[in-house]
């Protein structure tokens, strides 16, 4: 089975993580600095704090931002639950609107119009690793005094005018799920440019203490100054951050090589188009290969992904739904919706996800492309 991500778990990873269970400390300790300034250097500038989660680094911005009751956070309509539910999660509300039906990312125009008195951020997906435009994201929050927060999970890599994404809002959040670019495990990064943000956000991941572990002259002894939980990154997870992050210019190159080569079997196929990755001054982070079925095609969506599956190829959807629309969502009668989210539909009903990650070869590639012609062949 050709898995649709699986993550690349080599011997220098396992070292790290004995050495660090053979190491006195499993938090606060030195790996998960290391990963922090190595991260940093990798996106070329800015500051980084590592976190148990993306979705916990999303939470972690908006507490650091002053985000909570009463205020307004503007989402894409598709996207993963975790988007939506870190704004739930500080008492403020999502506001969802439509994507753009050209790549999935945000609609600069449907941003415009959600804008209220009670809006105080705008969180942009860079959807599928292919960064947003940022800058005019940037511009409308500067004109309505918008903070600008950037959840970056499938996009380590990606850069929007030589400026790695993260890096353009006020924050970016990464993930490092197994499915992802590199894997911690479970993990997590904040990032910003700003450093005073960041130098916040670490007090409040980890309770607010005012003094940290190794600032305790009395072993235990700390004052609590403010409102913090505990949203950090485990040393372990660290450890294995550190290697992954050392690999990751090799990871990327075999993505693109990846998603060319399946490119060059469904660009231009009379059943649907691939979701572009280019776009004029930027870098994507090939996530994956997303194939858009034509609207006479998207009712068999379900019958090809079982027809592909049974031929041993891994697939996935992203989106099954735009979530305004999901049971939970649609019943939240406090969290306004308008009429139609017309595109982040229709991709959710006719897109078909096919991995491109360096768990597969270009030999793989090609027997993906071969078999998905049969199948459409046959099917469409």
């Amino acid at each position: 089975m050709l898995d649709f991500a699986r993550p690349i778990i080599g011997d220098e990873e396992k070292q790290a993580v004995l050495e660090c269970l053979n190491s006195p400390q499993l938090v606060h300790g030195p790996r998960s600095i290391e990963f922090e300034e190595n991260f940093a250097k990798f996106m070329g500038g800015g500051f980084a704090t590592s976190t148990s989660s993306a979705t916990t680094a999303l939470q972690l911005a908006y507490l650091t931002l002053g985000i909570g009751p009463g205020d307004e956070v503007i989402v894409p309509s598709l996207t993963h639950i975790a988007t939506a539910n870190a704004v739930l999660s500080v008492g403020a509300k999502p506001v969802f609107v439509d994507v753009n039906p050209l790549n999935g990312n945000i609609s600069i125009e449907e941003i415009q119009k959600a804008i209220s008195p009670n809006t105080k951020a705008i969180c942009v997906v860079h959807f599928l690793g292919v960064p947003v435009d940022i800058e005019e994201v940037v511009k409308i929050a500067k004109l309505n005094n918008l903070f600008v927060v950037e959840d970056c999970a499938l996009a380590l890599g990606a850069k929007s005018s030589g400026i790695h994404v993260g890096l353009i809002g006020d924050f970016g959040a990464f993930s490092f799920y197994p499915a992802k670019h590199i894997t911690t495990g479970e993990g997590g990064m904040l990032v910003s440019n700003n450093n005073k943000l960041i130098s916040e956000s670490r007090k409040i991941k980890a309770f607010y203490y005012d003094k940290g572990i190794g600032e305790r002259k009395i072993p235990g002894l700390y004052d609590i100054v403010g409102f913090g939980l505990n949203l950090r990154m485990s040393e372990i997870a660290a450890a294995l951050g550190v290697v992954q992050l050392q690999k990751i210019s090799q990871f990327l190159k075999i993505r693109k090589d990846n998603y060319e080569n399946l490119s060059q079997t469904l660009t231009d196929s009379p059943y649907g188009d691939l979701l572009p990755v280019d776009k004029k001054g930027s870098e994507s982070a090939y996530y994956c290969a997303s194939f858009i079925l034509k609207p006479k095609f998207a009712g068999k969506r379900n019958l090809l992904i079982s027809e592909i599956n049974k031929r041993g190829i891994g697939t996935s959807i992203y989106y099954p739904i735009a979530l305004p629309l999901s049971t939970f969502y649609n019943s939240r009668q406090d969290i306004s919706k308008t009429i139609s989210y017309k595109y982040s539909t229709i991709i959710a009903n006719s897109n078909i996800a096919f991995g491109i990650g360096p768990h597969l070869s270009s030999n793989d590639m090609d027997f993906v492309g071969d078999n998905l012609i049969s199948i459409m062949e046959d099917l469409l």
